[in-house]
């Protein structure tokens, strides 16, 4: 029997102390500036904002008609005789954006095990917030929509936006107390889950079971590699995309496959046979001792990067590890194509004088620039008042107005919930136009909430800061 050639390399070492290039150590530079401001929370904001501008003046300039026909594209994918063609704006909308419904999931699944969804009593004031802010809005909006065919935007209004509204929190500056940040993240985090159930429940159209069968195929593969311990992600894409066909042919929207692998990512790592800090110190000290040598033989080398690759992939949970990994492709990516495909509202096709496009845009935008803090308020005021939860260390009653206010920033759920409420153009265009004015006036009260809410928590410390000790006199000797 052959074994395999071996190949030796010799190993040419720079000296420890010599610098480094000119170009390489520039190029280094540029990176680690361009990985910090890729984590900057309000430049995914930023980037939404501006695909979002570039979509409206796309679609509002000479070259419309382009805009419209490019994303109504055909594409065609086909493996054989078996073939499907469906248009760009169906492989952004249903497919990319199950990428993004996937993210969310994990992000479901992870406050649920560590976070404040974790503990009930943690989880009440934002739960409680999310009710209101889901309730509130979507009765104004039927109090001004109250036609049976108007009725269908209901929950429109009901979404709120993580990346936009964290985004314009973020340009706040870090003066912002950590509480309200979190409270914002978990009051949308809590809105998320309630669009999807939305979604799931009232956006559906009739189901055939049949494909339920294949959904549940799918699941059925994703479990059974879990549970044999498969930690790579590549191998879990054949059985989500099983479930993702599973679900279309059922009815049920199919980015909602998404949301089901989040929540059964694996929040925990998995079992191995020793710690993966221990492998992956082992892993190294054996590199160590090849590299002594300057003759290496290839073959030597295989078993310890592959143990020191797993190691280092076992580090983190699952659900961590994947969703750190799309979270640039979803925030830089998805997100921005979804926000270029679907904000380009033409304004002149919109008919405003119909009585109908008038009502629904209207009670889009009064149900997010209004009932959405008055909802978001009014359940967090309940639900201290009558003794469920109380105000977190940091957070006033300002905070959670300004978090109400920032609330009301829809756009990527709210636009992609019209998209399915309304299949006449008009009134789709009419309720993403009061998508994007809402979100636009509520980022804006949120700024000015915010340096209000700054310059009174500053006041206030150096008031505090100028009272001066009062020291008691000594006491006179009788």
């Amino acid at each position: 029997m052959v074994g395999p050639p071996i190949v030796e390399l010799r190993v040419s070492r720079h000296p420890v102390d010599a610098p480094l290039p000119h170009a390489q150590r520039v190029a280094e530079r540029v990176f680690n500036a361009l990985e910090r401001f890729l984590h900057v929370e309000a430049v995914s904001g930023v980037v939404l904002l501006v695909a979002a501008g570039i979509a409206l003046l796309w679609a509002n300039s000479p070259l419309a008609d382009s805009y419209h026909h490019f994303w109504e594209m055909p594409l065609t994918i086909g493996v054989g005789a078996y073939s499907a063609t469906r248009s760009v704006h169906f492989v952004i909308n249903e497919m990319l954006m199950t990428i993004f419904f996937l993210v969310v999931g994990m992000e479901i699944r992870r406050e649920m095990h560590e976070g404040t969804l974790a503990e009930l009593r943690a989880a009440s004031l934002p739960l409680a917030a999310a009710m209101g802010g889901v309730a509130v809005p979507a009765v104004l909006y039927l109090m001004l929509n109250a036609e049976p065919v108007l009725r269908d935007g209901w929950a429109i209004p009901t979404a709120t936006d993580i990346a936009f509204a964290v985004g314009v929190l973020a340009l706040l500056g870090k003066s912002i107390p950590a509480s309200i940040r979190i409270f914002l993240l978990a009051l949308a985090i809590i809105d998320d889950i309630a669009a999807v159930i939305i979604i799931a429940a009232f956006y559906s159209g009739g189901l055939d079971y049949s494909g339920l069968l294949i959904a549940a195929f799918g699941l059925l593969l994703v479990l059974g590699l879990q549970t044999i311990g498969i930690g790579s992600a590549l191998p879990y894409v054949i059985p989500g995309a099983i479930l993702w066909m599973g679900l279309y042919k059922t009815g049920v929207h199919p980015t909602l496959a998404g949301v089901a692998l989040g929540l059964i990512t694996p929040v925990l790592p998995l079992r191995t046979r020793e710690r993966p800090l221990d492998t992956a110190t082992r892993a190294l000290s054996e590199l160590q001792h090849s590299v002594a040598d300057n003759h290496l033989a290839s073959h030597e080398l295989q078993r310890p990067l592959k143990e020191l690759r797993t190691a280092q992939r076992e580090l983190l949970p699952p659900v961590t590890r994947v969703q750190m990994a799309l979270h640039p492709w979803v925030a830089y990516g998805v997100i921005p194509l979804f926000a270029l495909a679907n904000a380009g509202v033409n304004v002149d096709g919109i008919n405003l004088s119909s009585r109908d496009a008038l009502s629904v845009m209207l009670g889009v935008l009064v149900a997010l620039l209004t009932g959405k803090p008055i909802g978001i308020f009014l359940g967090s005021w309940i639900a201290v008042r009558a003794g469920w939860c109380r105000l977190p260390p940091g957070l006033t009653w300002r905070g959670v107005l300004l978090a109400g206010c920032l609330g009301g920033i829809g756009f990527t759920m709210s636009i992609f919930i019209a998209n399915l409420a309304f299949g006449d153009g008009g009134l789709l265009a009419a309720a993403k136009l009061g998508v994007l004015l809402a979100s636009a006036a509520a980022g804006t009260v949120g700024l000015v909430l915010g340096r209000v809410y700054l310059a009174r928590l500053k006041s206030a410390e150096m008031v505090s800061a100028d009272i001066p000790l009062q020291v008691p006199p000594p006491d006179r000797p009788s």
